[in-house]
């Protein structure tokens, strides 16, 4: 069902292509009269830029996540991500076992992809609150500027983005964090279940 959920969003805006076989064939049907069909493209033409978080209190959902949208991305024909611990810093990973030597400055990030890509950020948003709140606040490193404000750069540079949380909803109250990147998020902060990925997928296609 949550895969049906995202390939309905991964075709949902597709861009059409020339139907070859049925131009063809209506073609020979009209005499020759040239009888262009199209249909839509395979793959979606929308771009999608997803940040997972991963380690820590992530390690329990992090398996069946990356499952889920390892399995969808053959539809999608634009799709990237990146790697994070608890809050997005200044850099962000491709390779979680090289983490420490190859980083990415999330300025770069958000300069090599346009405003309308559709970006989903997927995290338990479980930290203490100075990891979002203050400078030197991350776990692993001193960090410069908190992290709301490199979500707020990038929330503000891309037109529609949402935060998808596996940890069970009734445990969110419990959690000062939580509720702090709810705020950052314009509250686009959604569970990570069927109806969770519905109001996602919805808020992601809102002009």
């Amino acid at each position: 069902m949550a895969l049906r959920k995202l390939r309905q969003f991964a075709r949902g805006a597709a861009s059409e292509e020339l139907d070859i076989s049925s131009t063809i064939s209506n073609t020979a049907k009209q005499g020759g009269l040239l009888d262009i069909h199209m249909r839509p493209e395979r793959h979606n033409a929308v771009k999608v830029l997803m940040f997972f978080d991963i380690g820590g209190s992530m390690d329990s959902y992090i398996k069946g996540v990356e499952e889920l949208f390892s399995a969808v991305h053959a539809e999608f024909k634009y799709l990237d991500y990146y790697y994070f611990h608890n809050c997005v810093y200044e850099s962000v990973w491709k390779d979680n076992a090289r983490r420490d030597n190859e980083r990415m400055d999330v300025w770069n990030v958000i300069h090599k992809y346009g405003p309308d890509c559709k970006v989903i950020f997927v995290g338990d948003a479980t930290m203490g609150p100075y990891e979002i709140a203050y400078p030197g606040g991350s776990v692993e490193h001193w960090n410069e500027e908190p992290g709301a404000t490199w979500l707020n750069r990038i929330t503000s540079h891309f037109s529609h983005c949402i935060w998808l949380n596996p940890q069970p909803q009734q445990y969110w109250e419990y959690y000062q964090s939580v509720a702090l990147i709810k705020e950052l998020m314009a509250d686009k902060m959604f569970p990570l279940t069927l109806q969770g990925l519905s109001d996602g997928i919805s808020a992601l296609q809102k002009k």
